[in-house]
């Protein structure tokens, strides 16, 4: 299969809004896909070449592209530079670059699909010394090699931002038109619950192109990551009970990070809800796996959380994720932030699937199995009640604990991967509010490329300005939506004081508001503090930099 034919079908998408027509040009696609190519290419229709499980990235940085250009097209790295600030899109920069290029097609050959895709894969892979060099040589041979639409969505599928919008509902119907009946509700919701089972579009590609009965073939493996059964929002203890029933379970829901624990024989493996995979990182919880939980295979559901090696006392988040981020120097971080695992649900056991069963069910076989070693690993600690006043105390008490709040749970339903099916619930407080001021943006990538799309805000402290987080989310892409990113883009331009790379200092004019679930401390930021989850809900050209919130409200408020 030729490349230019998936092109062709990428600007066909590109160019239609309507949801019926992309199912038809992806269904006509996949059948063709079955018949001339490879399952895997299937992930070229989201910018990538692994499974969604598979958290490796092309590494393709702001500075690579310039470089790549530069050695492709031939254009000075200022000249780059100029037309990337000017541009939204890297792909159609390439596009106009290629079709201006001055290099010589004399000795250029088609791109297959397949040549595409395995060059794209050797990307993934490559690290340490010379490693640019190596990607800049991969990147400029299919640059020089494609034609001008090919090399925008080469571009672009470097850059993860297709913009073709084949999400997961959308290749779910188009498998649907294309091998299995399109009348049955019943096959649309198994083929949903095979991309939450197994996380990737090939392996459910495959099965769909040979019907249902090879779709109800798929099982949960442990090794491979599966979604987490997600939770829905609720405002009180009475709203939970009304999505859970009564009586239900209610647990503390932990400042940690949710984990997937996975044992098949001797092999442990450990999935974040994301479906990265995190067992170098924490070769504790490994040893505790393997030495303080019983059986052959199992998948567990579970919150791992930090604490203090030297009061014993428990962390936030923040202090977690630098365990999640760190790939060398381990034994050092495991003494310094050593972790409790809080098993809460168990999804597999010993050759057999046990999602179907009742939460009750899966719990005592979840108590049966683990066996409980203070600040190693212990099950959640359950709550059982219909009574709304003894609940809204448990919850009381949590926040007191330190707990971000409590997670509520119907006794009698399954587990259901992905969805916010209302078999579970979570109820915490309402984020607050403060008045930040803009000190710090980065350049965005993508289709934010060109923009400013990372702000570090800061609070006001006497006469300076202490840096309290990052915030990347709030604001819209397009005008009639709110305050978008091209025009706070805009407002910072002028005020920028200097520049090292993607990021740029900026003069302390531009006031936001941002909420925030929760405030934290962490040595990333000059005020000692994080926000949680902040978001920017407003632009506030009314309020004066000399009103943002000072150090002493912050602290004040998390008292």
């Amino acid at each position: 299969m030729q490349y230019k034919e998936l092109v062709e079908l990428y600007e066909k998408l590109y160019g239609t809004t309507k949801k019926l027509e992309k199912v038809e040009l992806l269904a006509e696609f996949l059948v063709k896909l079955r018949e001339e190519g490879r399952s895997e290419w299937i992930y070229l229709l989201r910018g990538k070449v692994v499974p969604d499980y598979d958290s490796r990235e092309f590494g393709i940085s702001r500075q690579l592209v310039i470089k790549a250009m530069h050695k492709t097209y031939g254009l000075s790295d200022s000249e780059i530079v100029k037309k990337l600030n000017q541009s939204g899109d890297l792909g159609e920069l390439t596009e106009k670059l290629a079709r201006s290029g001055k290099q010589s097609s004399l000795f250029s050959k088609k791109l297959s699909v397949e040549h595409v895709f395995n060059i794209l894969q050797k990307l993934l892979d490559i690290e340490g010394k010379g490693s640019v060099d190596i990607k800049l040589s991969y990147i400029s041979e299919l640059l020089l090699n494609a034609t001008p639409s090919e090399a925008k969505y080469i571009m672009r599928t470097l850059l993860g931002d297709l913009r073709i919008g084949v999400a997961d509902a959308l290749l779910r119907d188009s498998l649907i038109k294309a091998f299995l009946s399109d009348s049955e509700q019943e096959v649309a919701d198994k083929l949903e619950e095979s991309f939450d089972l197994v996380n990737d579009s090939a392996v459910v590609f495959e099965a769909a192109s040979k019907g249902k009965k090879a779709l109800e073939k798929l099982k949960l493996i442990p090794g491979k990551p599966t979604k987490v059964m997600l939770p829905v929002k609720v405002a009180s203890v009475e709203e939970g009970f009304k999505v859970c029933g009564k009586p239900a379970a209610f647990e503390h829901k932990y400042d940690g990070f949710r984990v997937l624990i996975n044992k098949n024989k001797n092999n442990v493996t450990l999935f974040t809800r994301k479906l990265e995979n995190v067992t170098n990182q924490f070769p504790d919880v490994v040893k505790a796996v393997l030495e303080q939980i019983d059986g052959d295979s199992f998948i567990l559901d579970s919150e791992v959380v930090g604490y203090d090696s030297k009061t014993g006392n428990y962390m936030p988040f923040e202090a977690i994720s630098q365990r999640i981020r760190r790939k060398y120097d381990i034994e050092e971080i495991i003494k310094k932030l050593p972790v409790e695992i809080n098993a809460f649900d168990i999804l597999y056991y010993n050759g057999e699937s046990v999602i179907e069963l009742s939460f009750k069910e899966r719990r005592k076989i979840l108590e049966k199995i683990v066996n409980v070693k203070k600040r190693v690993i212990r099950t959640s600690f359950l709550f059982v009640s219909n009574d709304l006043k003894k609940v809204e105390k448990f919850y009381e008490d949590a926040l007191k604990n330190g707990e971000e709040g409590i997670m509520i749970k119907n006794l009698e339903a399954p587990y259901k991967q992905g969805r916010r099916v209302g078999y579970m619930a979570k109820l915490k407080p309402v984020m607050a509010d403060l008045d930040l001021v803009i000190v710090g943006a980065e350049y965005g990538t993508g289709k934010r490329g060109g923009w400013l799309t990372s702000y570090i805000v800061a609070c006001k402290d006497e006469n300076d300005y202490l840096e309290i987080g990052k915030v990347s989310s709030g604001l819209k892409e397009k005008e009639e939506e709110g305050m978008t990113y091209d025009k706070m883009t805009e407002l910072l331009n002028p005020l920028i004081i200097s520049s090292e790379g993607n990021y740029v200092s900026l003069k302390p004019k531009v006031v936001v508001a941002v909420t925030y679930q929760n405030v934290q401390k962490s040595p990333s930021y000059s005020s000692g503090l994080a926000l949680r989850f902040p978001r920017i809900s407003a632009y506030r050209p009314d309020k004066p930099v000399s009103e943002i919130s000072t150090l002493k409200d912050i602290e004040d408020e998390t008292k």
